[in-house]
């Protein structure tokens, strides 16, 4: 049978996820607290508290959810928060939870205030109200819930409503790995898909990894396609460098996407400051994508910033790209947001 290739994007992702705590590599403080947690509430025969893990995309969000269900030993029921519209339908998801299950929302920042309203009192008291009947004899009935654990994942904490916010008892946000956390993450990468690599291709695709596991792992699967093209036994530096100028990703790990935010900004509006939405038409990208996945990533390494009145690009963006400052036109092209 043919697997297309998203769907087979989609095998190899799961596969290389690691599926115990010893595996996940990164965030090492904040995990030995989350197995501190976990242990706990084991011991007390208690479910864990509710989790919300937020941050960039790609840091292992979704990886960790499983992680605490499998820790402790339960069912992960998966939904995201634009798929929850109907009252009936996380009713019934939250109804079926088995004893200290696990509910991971993903995107739980998009809830709809009546999903949100709904989890309040499951949270807080494992309780979910129901109508019963009709018309004048229509009543309200509270339906006992198994203790459960919610874990929230979104790269957007601020936009959760504080209620939502407030009753999650484990707040952790996952920071971009270093270095050399990258380069563990390449070789476990590696040697799950039986490639022999070089450390000098696993420094050179760490490099240019974002700090981000997922990215690590598309570039390493993209690197041992050239590999197999070029008929070599193992991904070297020269492979890597091939396979680095076919995709377009610099030393710095920008890709086309990244260099036209910038460009945009320095030789269309004379550094900024330039508001999200008209960048995001200057780039013909969704807001939202330049802001979850473009601008941390631009920002934390010191070509971009935000202002009160809009993105900036930083001197560093100038002698990067080789560009000069202009003088700003003025306020024609300042934007608040």
């Amino acid at each position: 049978m043919k697997i297309e290739n998203g769907a087979e994007e989609g095998i190899l992702d799961s596969t290389l996820r690691p599926r115990q705590v010893e595996e996940f590599i990164g965030q090492k403080r904040k995990l030995a607290n989350l197995i501190t947690y976990i242990r706990g509430a084991s011991e007390r025969d208690e479910p864990l508290d509710h989790v919300l893990l937020y941050g960039p995309p790609g840091l292992g969000k979704t990886t960790l959810a499983h992680i605490i269900a499998r820790e402790m030993g339960v069912e992960l029921r998966k939904t995201s928060g634009p798929v929850l519209e109907r009252k009936g339908d996380l009713t019934a998801i939250l109804t079926d939870l088995e004893p200290h299950g696990v509910l991971f929302i993903d995107e739980i920042h998009r809830l709809r205030t009546a999903m949100e309203e709904i989890l309040y009192r499951a949270m807080e008291d494992f309780q979910v109200d129901v109508i019963i009947g009709q018309g004048v004899g229509a009543r309200n009935v509270a339906l006992d819930l198994n203790p459960f654990t919610l874990v929230g994942a979104t790269t957007r904490a601020g936009l959760l409503s504080s209620p939502l916010r407030d009753r999650f008892g484990i707040l952790m946000h996952l920071d971009f790995y270093s270095s050399a956390d990258m380069m563990r993450v390449i070789r476990r990468s590696a040697k799950i898909l039986g490639v022999e690599i070089t450390e000098a291709a696993v420094i050179g695709i760490a490099g240019r990894s974002r700090g981000t596991p997922r990215v690590a792992n598309k570039l390493l699967r993209r690197v041992r396609d050239f590999a197999q093209a070029d008929a070599r036994g193992c991904i070297d530096d020269q492979v890597t460098e091939k396979a680095f100028i076919a995709l377009g990703v610099d030393e710095e790990g920008f890709d086309e996407i990244d260099r036209r935010i910038i460009h945009v900004v320095i030789d269309k509006f004379s550094g900024g400051p330039v508001g999200l939405s008209t960048l995001a038409t200057a780039v013909m990208e969704e807001k939202d994508t330049i802001e979850d996945v473009y601008e941390p990533f631009l920002i934390r390494q010191g070509f971009l910033k935000i202002t009160p009145r809009g993105r900036v690009a930083t001197e560093k963006a100038y002698s990067y790209f080789k560009r000069k400052k202009k003088q700003s036109p003025g306020p024609l092209f300042r934007e608040t947001e």
